[in-house]
């Protein structure tokens, strides 16, 4: 591990906050993060959690990190068998990337439509993503429970803080949404609209931003940092108890 690395690309990530991404900031940052791996990028995301900054302003990688880190997911596919849990994990959020595709479909066309009618079969296909994306409960427990852990148990400390927050986040607007449509008929119907289109939008913008975040940050921090066959095994068995979505494809 490269502290010189780490210490380069904190006072960088410092600049990008403080002054945003400038040309050049941007050639900065990638000269920096071309050349770092996950793990240390994960340690200065961290270092500057410790030293004040809000995890809030960490949330949403900059495009510069977008632009670096685009090519990891192929390189992680490369490095695991199918049914590493990590595997599975990437597999899900193929999966709950579709129903956000849908999610965003069904809300436009929901903002088409002028007055409420019993059975309108947009409102029922939305509830129905609503609950596959709700189902996607399990992921994130094993996540929390299992991976997030691990890592906590190595100092990694500052992705996994991140990623519960954006959880938590998540969890309240899907409920919120869910919970609209199950109240439509009660609702005014362009107040009922409004909801919808507030919280898909919220939901949609930061669950892939969140899915990328996982699948390019810290799914390989995870990879590179858990080196013991037997401990990959022995989350497995983890993940295991607690179970699998519906939608969860064969493992």
């Amino acid at each position: 591990m490269d502290n010189k690395n780490i210490q380069n690309l904190t006072e960088v990530l410092k600049k990008l906050n403080k002054h945003g991404v400038t040309e050049e900031l941007r050639k900065e940052a990638i000269a920096i993060v071309s050349d770092i791996n996950p793990i240390e990028l994960s340690i200065a995301e961290q270092n500057l959690i410790e030293q004040g900054m809000n995890p809030e302003d960490l949330r949403h990688l900059c495009d510069v990190h977008m632009e670096v880190l685009s090519s990891e997911l192929d390189k992680i596919k490369n490095d695991i068998n199918p049914g590493h849990i990590v595997d599975t994990f990437i597999a899900e959020h193929d999966k709950i990337l579709g129903f956000l595709t849908e999610l965003e479909e069904l809300n436009f066309e929901i903002q088409k439509i002028q007055d409420y009618k019993d059975n309108l079969e947009e409102i029922k296909a939305l509830n129905t993503v609503i609950d596959n994306i709700l189902d996607a409960e399990s992921h994130h427990q094993r996540e929390e429970k299992v991976l997030f852990l691990e890592l906590e148990d190595r100092k990694i400390t500052g992705p996994t803080r991140i990623m519960r927050m954006e959880h938590d986040d998540l969890r309240t607007k899907k409920k919120a949404l869910k919970e609209a449509v199950e109240n439509v008929s009660r609702l005014d119907f362009n107040e009922f609209k409004e909801m919808v289109d507030k919280a898909s939008k919220y939901i949609i913008f930061n669950l892939r931003d969140h899915i990328f975040k996982e699948n390019h940050i810290l799914y390989p921090t995870a990879i590179e940092s858990i080196k013991e066959k037997e401990t990959w095994e022995d989350m497995k068995r983890r993940c295991d108890e607690i179970g699998y979505c519906s939608f969860t494809p064969n493992i």
